[in-house]
This record gives structure tokens, sequence and C-alpha cells, in this order.
């Protein structure tokens, strides 16, 4: 008995030792790969000061979302005119739906297909009630030693202001790209993007097919992933989609002091519950995946761990991931009750009661599985679901990260940032990038700005602001990437 016991134990210890070396092996090899850097980054020698005066001069143009008929549209393309002379002598242009304008800078290869690099230049409305938050008035443009403050410098007019000084300065030197590039810059992304689909059906109608396009949608995010101090640049692959179901539950109404076991408020409370209480599936797979992967070769050696060894620790990763509203986003379709309607007096049942919940979908679902998990879930045939077809977009297609575009991009940030983390990501929210989308064989995503965790609520919030330095990184980073063109 005595000699099964050691033997037991021994096996046991092996079975240890084994496993402890296996998951320290893994993690040696789950590195990042290597980054070769000369420790100077790329410099275009563009003005920055008077690129911070252009950015200053464009935030003052009220162009804002909600009001599309405002006069400062038409007048900020006249000042995109008078501030970029050469673009506007060199490129051809037209204007599109929305006040969309788009430029074609001809390359001298007609051989490679053509690129697209797109901005917006509309901007969300001042929140009401917030105005007196502001440390300057949000269209006042003002400089100070480190930023450019108002509305628009972060969300888009410092990118498209930053690709045209590229552009400017570039044509000045003599350069002439071998593509074709185009450059579009929408009037209303904020508001649905029609002037962005008005582009990608101008290329359908004249067979052109992008190779790729680049849009906003990503950051360089500096020490705002939880446990990473390295500065990241998520260059986003694909983007969710967007459905908002209505549950609406009926009953006879009638009054307070009689009401039947299950009303129609607490019918819909209930759906509404078990949406809440059951996600829809979702996981390390496909883009999310490819994600983390990317992410986790740059933690810790104890977090790597984890990473590098999911075929053990995937349920307890999926766990981690899934507690956090920022990184759950990213394994699956979210489910957001926003809206909820009963009666309008608080002694009348509700004849009818309804909740709309959004959900942002994931690339490996689609709007109709997203109907079926609603249905499954709150498993009551007494809930209508409605939803409006022609509102419901599905997520967009994955593109590839081993294409030539994906590269050019990511070896222009490091040569305008120098060394940091580059990982392929999802975007969580919607652009214009997938209108642009429809009309190329990959679409990217990211602004070559880095933010801090403090700067998320500057996005459609107060105090909104772009860093002279971030302007200037800005700049190079498009003079590089057009360098590669």
């Amino acid at each position: 008995m005595g000699r099964v016991l050691l033997r037991l134990l021994a096996g046991l210890l092996l079975g240890v030792v084994v496993l402890v070396a296996v998951l320290l092996f893994n993690t040696l090899r789950y590195t990042p790969e290597a980054v070769t850097s000369t420790g100077e980054t790329y410099d275009l020698n563009a003005d920055i000061e008077q690129a911070t005066q252009d950015l200053s001069e464009a935030v003052k143009f009220r162009t804002v979302s909600t009001e599309l008929k405002h006069p400062d549209f038409t007048a900020f393309l006249t000042f995109l005119e008078e501030t970029y002379p050469l673009v506007h002598s060199t490129m051809s242009r037209e204007v599109l739906a929305r006040q969309t304008p788009l430029y074609m800078w001809k390359g001298s290869d007609e051989s490679l297909a053509p690129i697209l690099l797109a901005g917006h230049y509309d901007v969300v409305p001042i929140a009401p009630g917030s105005h007196d938050l502001w440390e300057h008035e949000p269209f006042s443009g003002v400089i100070d030693d480190e930023f450019v403050w108002g509305r628009g410098t972060l969300d888009d007019k410092g990118a498209v202001i930053a690709m045209l000084t590229a552009a400017e300065k570039m044509i000045a030197d003599g350069f002439t790209p071998k593509r074709t590039v185009y450059f579009s810059f929408g009037g209303d992304e904020e508001v649905g993007g029609l002037g962005a689909m008005a582009v990608a059906v101008h290329f359908n109608k004249l067979g052109i097919e992008l190779d790729w396009m680049l849009d906003e949608g990503s950051f360089v995010l500096d020490k705002v992933i939880p446990g990473l101090d390295q500065p990241v640049a998520s260059i986003n692959l694909s983007e969710k989609g967007y459905v908002t179901l209505e549950l609406v539950a009926k009953s006879a109404g009638g009054h307070s002091s009689m009401p039947p076991r299950v009303t129609a408020v607490g019918r819909i409370a209930k759906a509404v519950a078990r949406l809440q209480d059951t996600p829809v599936p979702g996981g390390l797979s496909g883009l999310s995946e490819e994600f983390f992967d990317s992410l986790g070769r740059h933690f810790s050696f104890e977090q790597r761990v984890v990473f590098a060894n999911r075929w053990l620790f995937k349920p307890l990763l999926e766990s981690i991931l899934a507690a956090s509203p920022t990184t759950d986003a990213m394994l699956r379709s979210t489910t957001a009750p926003t809206m909820l309607t009963g009666s309008s007096k608080d002694n009348v049942l509700a004849a009818e009661a309804s909740a709309k919940i959004n959900f942002r979908i994931h690339p490996r679902d689609t709007v109709a599985n997203i109907v079926a998990h609603v249905r499954q879930t709150i498993d009551d045939p007494e809930i209508e679901i409605r939803y409006d077809e022609d509102l419901a977009n599905p997520a967009s297609p994955v593109s590839s990260s081993s294409a030539k575009g994906y590269g050019d991009i990511k070896t222009s940030i490091l040569d305008a940032f120098g060394p940091l983390a580059t990982v392929p990501g999802l975007t969580i929210a919607a652009t214009d990038a997938r209108h642009y989308g429809k009309a190329a064989k990959n679409a990217y995503r990211i602004n070559p700005f880095k933010i801090e965790g403090s700067d998320l609520a500057r996005f459609h919030g107060t105090n909104e602001r772009l860093s002279i330095e971030n302007l200037e990184r800005g700049i190079n980073f498009f003079g590089a990437l057009l360098q590669k063109q």
C-alpha cells in the first residue's frame, strides 16, 4: 500500500513538473514581435505653428451635426481651399452629399489600386447645461502652451488638418504618390454618414475598388488599458454593427387597485432582467482572440502565463475580461437596455409597456441571431419584438492584418511615435468606415494621436482638446504613410 501511494505521489509530482514546464515554455515563447528602430522618429518638417493656427481656425466653424444647413459647412470648405492652395491646385475635388468633399491625388502608376484617407469635419452639439463646464468657449479654438481647445479637435478636425497639412507640405516638396490617393471628409458622420455612403456609391459606379482605406476608430492608447504601461496603437479591422430592438407587451389596462398577477410593465421588466442576466454568447474567438493574443504579449510575465496558455486558462481569462465593461465589449455583442415606457399615470395600469434594447453587434453575430437570442432568452410569446430593418446595421467585414495596407499603417505609426505596441482591434462604436469599406478590399480605423484615460470623457463631452505635440505626430504619421504609397 505504501509503495502504491508513493508511486501515485511521484506521478502527481511528475505531472506538476511537466505542467509547470509546459506553462513556462509557452510563456517564454509568447512575446511580441521585435521592433527595429533607429531611435529617431520620422519628421516631415511641416510648419507646426501654422498647422496649430489652422486647427484653431477650423474649430471656429460651427459645423454641428444637428445643424447641417448651417452656413459654416460651406464656409469650412472655402476655408480649406484658401488654407491649402497646393492641395486644391494639384488634386481634383468634387463635393458629394452632405457637403462631403472627395479629393483625388493622381498617382504616377495607374496599375496600382488607389487608397482612401478619410476623416470628418462635422461635430456633435454642446450638451445642454454643460457650457459653463468648459474651460474655454467650445468654438473659440483657444491655443495655449500645450493644446488647441474646442469642439472637434479630437473628433475629428484634428485628423483632417493633419492630413491636409502633410499633403500640402509634400506637394511643396515635389512629391507625387505612385498610387492614386483619395481624401474624403464627411460632413455628417455624427448623424449617419450619408456623405460617406455617397462616396462609396460614387466609387462603385465608376468601378473603382480601393486597395484599402483608413478612417478614425481608435487611437494610440497610453495607460488606458489596465495593467499595461506601454502605449498601444489599436489598428481596428472591423467595427460593430447596431440594432435596437423594442419589446412590447399589452394588457387590458385598468385601475391599479385591481392588478392582474402579471402586468404589461411587469412582463417587460422580467424580460429586461433576463436579457441582462443572459448576455449574448461571446468569448476569445475570431477578431477578439486576435486582439487579445496580440495585446497579451505586452503584459508582465505573470500575466502572460494566462494569455500564453489559453488551452488551460481560457475560461478563467474570459471570466476576467468579461468582468470589465471595456474588455467585455471586445468579447461579445453587448446588450444595453436604454428606454422604458408604461402608463402615463401612477395609478393606472399600462395597456402597453415597452423597452428598447440597444445591441452593438460583434462580427461573429448577425442581426438575425441577435433577434433569435432575445426570443429564446425572454421566453415569453406574449411579448412582441419590433425593430426597424432600415436602421439595423451588421458588423463590418473583418479586414486583413497581413495585407500591405495594415503593414503601412503599422510602420507609419512606429515612424511617428517610435517603438510601442501595435495590435489589430475592433471599433465598438460606429464610424464612416463602415460605408467607405463597401468600396475597399480592406478598411482600417485609427487616429494617429496619443490619448490617456482622462481624455476619454472629452469625446462628445466637455473640454475637448488636442495637444500640439499630437498634431505634429499626426502630421508626421500621414507624411510617413503617404511616402509609402
